[in-house]
């Protein structure tokens, strides 16, 4: 059990970041919501959208005798088409993705976590639900889950690379899985596999350092896994070049091929690339409560 004072000097560091992630992705999901307005649709819901003329088929109670009464047509509320999703989170936080390979670029996992949080803020003006997809924290709609998502998503988690948890993910819902992709394949095989059977669909968001796509490493160099577990050392780096290229390409072209397989979508982002850009691939990804497929 941990003793007292070490339990305080994580909740107080985890405090401490925790208004700046905020602060970033609401900037963030803020530039979205000004340069797209997403596609408006006539249906149930209770936002009102814009008046329109009466049309045959129309119920008489559904007239706005007040606008009518301001020209000679008789006009109906037009409401906005709302159904809500819920919409599950698994943000890779492992070793793997505090990788920077310059002090100007964001760590993998800090881009991660800005986009997942920016998306959530933008699903929840929305009216969706957002959740993890460990049984901690179960989809719901409000800022107080934007706060305890943020803290979620702040937190470290073992070993070199994540492993996606997905048995908390609820029938038919759409899901999100961010992260490098970089570890064993075959614990992500498992949860696509198991989540499409229940009619789960979503997106799979990797998230890459620059030099992890060009490699430009020459000399000696020493490559060490983020945990520490593993370490080679070569004296001359750019014989390995040609097949670390050959083994990330295999990579991406074997996560393209479990998504089809799955019914998912596949996107890939670098830390030295927009983060609006990004961020805006995901929103019109899940926009309107489509299926992301």
């Amino acid at each position: 059990m941990s003793t007292p004072l070490p339990l305080r000097a994580r909740a107080e560091a985890e405090a401490k970041t925790l208004p700046p992630l905020l602060a970033r992705a609401r900037h963030l999901a803020g530039a979205v919501m000004l340069g797209d307005h997403g596609r408006r649709r006539a249906g149930m819901g209770d936002d009102f959208w814009q008046y329109r003329p009466v049309q045959p088929g129309d119920s008489r109670r559904h007239i706005d005798w007040r606008r009518s009464a301001r020209s000679d047509a008789q006009f109906v509320r037009q409401r906005e088409w709302q159904i809500a999703q819920t919409v599950m989170l698994w943000v890779d936080n492992a070793a793997s993705m505090h990788f920077t390979s310059d002090t100007g670029l964001p760590e993998k996992s800090d881009r991660a976590q800005v986009l997942s949080l920016a998306l959530t803020i933008l699903l929840n003006r929305g009216g969706e639900r957002v959740g993890l997809t460990e049984p901690a924290l179960p989809p719901r709609r409000g800022a107080a889950q934007i706060t305890r998502l943020a803290a979620a998503l702040a937190r470290d988690h073992d070993g070199d690379y994540g492993q996606p948890a997905f048995a908390a993910i609820p029938p038919h819902s759409h899901a999100l899985f961010v992260s490098d992709f970089l570890g064993d394949l075959e614990s992500l095989q498992s949860a696509l596999t198991a989540t499409a059977d229940r009619g789960v669909r979503g997106v799979l968001l990797q998230v890459l350092d620059p030099a992890e796509e060009s490699f430009p490493y020459r000399g000696r160099a020493i490559f060490e896994s983020g945990g520490g577990t593993l370490k080679h050392e070569t004296l001359q780096a750019s014989d390995l070049r040609d097949r670390y290229l050959k083994r990330l390409a295999a990579r991406k072209d074997q996560l393209q091929q479990l998504c089809r397989a799955t019914g998912w979508r596949y996107h890939c982002h670098h830390t030295n690339d927009s983060a609006q850009s990004a961020l805006l691939w995901l929103y019109r990804a899940f926009d309107q409560g489509g299926n992301p497929s």
